[in-house]
């Protein structure tokens, strides 16, 4: 069955390849659709030794976010090897990446792939075997959407409705309205998992700490996911429209909401603007602690921020490149691996001590099972999954 659905996906994916990157992104300055820039130390550019590693994104590596946190784990990498050297590839065209992957394999070692979009690598990859692929947020299939795994591929999906259900706790703690909601940019698998974890938090803070939070949805941007079901919420319908992303945020502001949880690449940027416009509003981050992004004068926007953990998993991936260990395969990440979560930390979140302590509570729960929040295609919803009666 699980490989079944990974063949409907990815036969989806190739009629409408888009980026599924889901998080809120910062304000940045990307290089031209198309371009190469390389990085690194001087060392490893001129040595031409180690690996050559390639990244190729569709809103460049300093979204900062989604893109930015798998370039980050790379440059960890670069640190302790100054032998190897990355190139960073921006194709804004959905369409074009990958032959992108194609046209450019022949000049690098290893691929770092960050988004659903390159499910579809699969035939490149096995007429590759000298090279290797890690693939951020996808597994994998050939050009008919047949599921593959092959050994020089390593592909990472994480458990997103765990993150988003820690914003959905924290969101109805923090509520003074009760009405928070959750903005999306588009609804693939990845989105989805979020927005449904989001509610499963909503609705499992309602059950067992007593708060009265309700989830705001737009009727004009409910989403259809890629198997053609219409799963509501709030979507923007693209990663990169600030303008629209602040519409949504306004409308949703003006509906009541205090709190919104975000995961929407760069789109997500007109949410924080509009956040930061209003009052009384706060914003959880997406994919990464942001922060940063929420600076708002002498305030802060950002309540705290749902992570997948990303850097740290390229990063191990690239070590077991170098030392030979590298094994492929695909990896489901989670609270389990320690791969999802949220920002505790002081100074960068600002829940209550209750709220810190009730998300400890449930962080535990998520992590050895006993809570499993609805997803995309779990067969859980956000009103009935383990864990909530």
């Amino acid at each position: 069955m699980k490989k079944k659905l990974k063949v409907i996906l990815a036969v989806l994916s190739l009629v409408a390849i888009v980026t599924s990157l889901a998080a809120c992104g910062s304000t940045a300055t990307p290089a031209a659709s198309g371009s190469a820039a390389a990085s690194g130390s001087a060392a490893a550019s001129a040595s031409g030794t180690g690996l050559k590693i390639c990244i190729i994104t569709s809103s460049g590596i300093d979204d900062g976010s989604f893109n930015q946190n798998c370039y980050e784990g790379i440059q960890a990498f670069l640190k302790d090897h100054a032998d190897c050297s990355v190139t960073d590839i921006k194709e804004a065209d959905y369409n074009q990446l990958i032959p992108t992957v194609e046209n450019v394999v022949g000049d690098y070692d290893v691929f770092v792939l960050p988004g659903f979009n390159f499910s579809g690598i699969g035939d490149i990859a096995k007429a590759n075997p000298d090279k290797k692929f890690i693939v951020v947020d996808s597994t994998i299939t050939d050009s008919q959407g047949n599921a593959m795994t092959l050994d020089n591929v390593y592909t990472m999906t994480f458990v997103e409705q765990e993150g988003g259900f820690f914003a959905g706790v924290a969101a109805a703690l923090t509520t003074k309205t009760n009405k928070v909601a959750v903005v999306n940019g588009m609804a693939y698998p990845s989105n989805v998992n979020y927005q449904y974890g989001f509610m499963s938090g909503v609705n499992y803070s309602n059950a067992k700490y007593g708060t009265k939070a309700e989830c705001i949805e737009l009727p004009s941007y409910s989403g259809t996911d890629i198997k053609g079901t219409v799963v509501g919420g709030n979507y923007i319908g693209d990663f990169t429209d600030e303008a629209t992303g602040k519409v949504v945020g306004a409308a949703l502001i003006d509906q009541g909401c205090d709190i919104l949880f975000v995961a929407a690449g760069a789109a997500g940027n007109g949410v924080f603007t509009a956040a930061k416009e209003a009052k009384d509003v706060y914003v959880i981050g997406c994919d990464v602690d942001q922060y940063d992004d929420g600076a708002n004068g002498s305030s802060n926007i950002i309540l705290t921020s749902a992570l997948k953990v990303m850097d740290i998993n390229v990063q191990k991936q690239l070590n077991a490149i170098y030392d030979g260990s590298f094994k492929g395969g695909d990896a489901t990440l989670g609270a389990d691996t320690d791969s999802t979560g949220y920002v505790s930390a002081d100074g960068r979140q600002q829940l209550s001590k209750d709220a810190l302590d009730k998300l400890a509570e449930c962080y535990k729960l998520v992590k050895d099972g006993t809570i499993k929040p609805a997803s995309n295609f779990n067969g859980y919803t956000p009103t009935d999954f383990p864990g909530l009666k």
